[in-house]
């Protein structure tokens, strides 16, 4: 079955983007690894936040001759010290950042909640609080880059169906009072990052710096491998029909809509959205195109009360909340 994949135009991915820097997480593999590509390509220069640098360096050694240039720093997403850490290094050496790309995620294989040492369940802690801290480091050198945008990964999963919406759970982020499986938690990240996108939309309004929520599409890559025996069942399920309806995207027609945020023309029209990839996994009527951008369908990810009160609640918990939101 035939569906639309969305790809930048080639206008956008011909730009000359030589003296830009840029940092892509979890540039090491996956859509990450084919963003950074790209942007090596155009001219720019990329800072690969690896958790692993000995596998960003070898991801890295596939670029060949490329008109730009990377380097790749160490970053745990799911520690708040090595996020820290690592932001202090790239000011450091970096006095400019054009575009922060938050594309790392992971959902825990586990049957039950996993706990960072810094207390939070491990699939928000990587996939949402290590950006969210991040972000909030690098905003003034993101200001001081004007015009420059931040993209941060969310996923179709995000939407759920008309009977079932997640949503973020501000007295209980952790899954330390309630029932956890992996999908909630994910789902729940993934609802986060939208709301984060808007809040720093409306925060950033007026700065230069303007923000987008993103669903890459159901990328061939090891995401999904492993689990617990829910997950596992779950994806013995999903990994059919996107095979037999074609739904299966290469990692670079992942990227397209990472790509589209950090250089196309039209994306800081619409700072505070979510584009989104095209996605047989939509449940309501009219989204299964996606767009660059789209309304999210759950209202959940709409809310701007709960997403101002899921910043304010999350910079209280990463331990910023003696600071004045940047």
């Amino acid at each position: 079955m035939a569906r639309l994949i969305r790809r930048c135009d080639e206008a956008t991915l011909s730009k000359d983007i030589t003296g830009k820097v840029y940092i892509v997480t979890g540039a090491n593999s996956g859509v990450g690894l084919e963003t950074t590509r790209q942007l090596v390509k155009q001219g720019g220069h990329v800072v690969m936040a690896c958790r692993r640098v000995s596998a960003g360096e070898e991801a890295a050694a596939s670029f060949g001759d490329q008109k730009g240039s990377w380097d790749v720093m160490e970053c745990d997403l799911a520690d708040l010290a090595s996020v820290r850490s690592f932001v202090e290094a790239f000011k450091a050496k970096h006095d400019r950042l054009d575009g922060l790309m938050c594309n790392a995620g992971m959902v825990s294989m586990a049957g039950e909640p996993k706990y960072t040492k810094d207390g939070f369940e491990l699939t928000m802690a990587a996939s949402f609080f290590g950006h969210f801290l991040m972000t909030e480091l690098l905003l003034d050198t993101l200001k001081n880059s004007a015009p420059s945008r931040i993209g941060i990964l969310s996923s179709v999963v995000h939407a759920g169906s008309p009977k079932n919406r997640p949503q973020v759970h501000l007295d209980d982020l952790d899954f330390r009072n309630r029932d956890f499986n992996n999908f909630a938690a994910y789902a729940e990240a993934k609802v986060a990052t939208v709301l984060y996108a808007k809040e720093l939309g409306e925060r950033l309004e007026g700065t230069g710096v303007t923000t987008a929520s993103i669903h890459p599409g159901w990328a061939r890559s090891n995401f999904a491998s492993g689990g617990n025996a829910l997950w596992r069942a779950a994806m013995a399920v999903i990994r059919p029909v996107t095979r037999a309806f074609n739904t299966s995207d290469t990692n670079e027609d992942s990227a397209q809509t990472s790509l589209h945020v950090l250089l196309s023309d039209d994306a800081p029209n619409h700072s505070g959205a979510y584009f989104s990839q095209s996605s047989v996994l939509y449940r309501d009527p009219g989204t299964r195109d996606g767009g660059w951008p789209m309304e999210s369908p759950n209202p959940h990810a709409l809310d701007m009360a709960t997403a101002r009160a899921l910043v304010a609640r999350s910079r209280e918990l990463v331990g910023l909340d003696s600071q004045v939101p940047a």
